[in-house]
């Protein structure tokens, strides 16, 4: 029973995250609108339910299954991903660089905020 309430409230939110990204036509996934709200309501509760824990372990136990589409995919479109593989490359090296240096320096931000709140 408690998987049950895990998994209704992983479904809830990812239904109200796609309610709320076609409803505003935003240009955000629904599902990434949907643990923005997920994270909103555990930080609210204080900690996450028993139910949600067992149903998220459960899925990250067979989270390789996910990855069978994307090979897949890469197999049956590997001549289109030729094509293009100079801006696909492009697009994975920038984006990983503006991620590593935003993470650096959201990490130094908080570093600097801790300092000094720690006297």
């Amino acid at each position: 029973m408690p998987m049950i309430m895990g998994m209704s409230i992983l479904l809830a939110c990812q239904t109200l995250g796609e309610l709320v990204a076609r409803g505003l036509t935003l240009p955000i996934p629904g599902p990434v609108i949907g643990m923005v709200i997920l994270l909103a309501v555990l930080l609210v509760g204080g900690g996450v339910p028993q139910g949600l824990r067992l149903t998220g372990e459960g899925l990250l136990r067979y989270l390789t299954l996910l990855f069978v589409p994307a090979g897949v995919g890469l197999m049956v479109h590997g001549t289109l991903i030729g094509r293009d593989l100079l801006p696909i490359l492009v697009a994975l090296v920038g984006s990983t660089a503006i991620t590593l240096a935003v993470t650096a320096w959201v990490l130094s931000r908080l570093q600097v905020r801790f300092r000094r709140e720690r006297g």
